[in-house]
């Protein structure tokens, strides 16, 4: 699915997974949003010129999808109306 950003998985502890997921959820952020703003931090910090190249490519293949999309919407409430509909 080439109009979709790539999955790539990583190992990590399920109960470290499901502590994390909840620390995101208190503090009102998404995990993988919080995920990407790390990853950028240490390459803007610690990344040579490829890598910040990299990330400036990265940065416009967000931006070029996001634009197609109108955005990524959030997904539906589970306890929300349109999410009992199948919506």
């Amino acid at each position: 699915m080439a109009d979709r950003t790539p999955t790539t998985p990583i190992r990590v502890p399920r109960a470290m997974w499901r502590a994390y997921g909840r620390v995101c959820e208190r503090l009102g952020i998404d995990r993988t949003a919080d995920l990407l703003a790390h990853m950028r931090r240490q390459i803007e910090q610690h990344g040579d010129e490829a890598d910040r190249a990299d990330l400036a490519e990265a940065d416009r293949e967000l931006a070029e999808r996001r634009a197609r999309k109108g955005g990524r919407p959030r997904k539906a409430d589970p306890g929300s109306a349109g999410a009992a509909a199948g919506e």
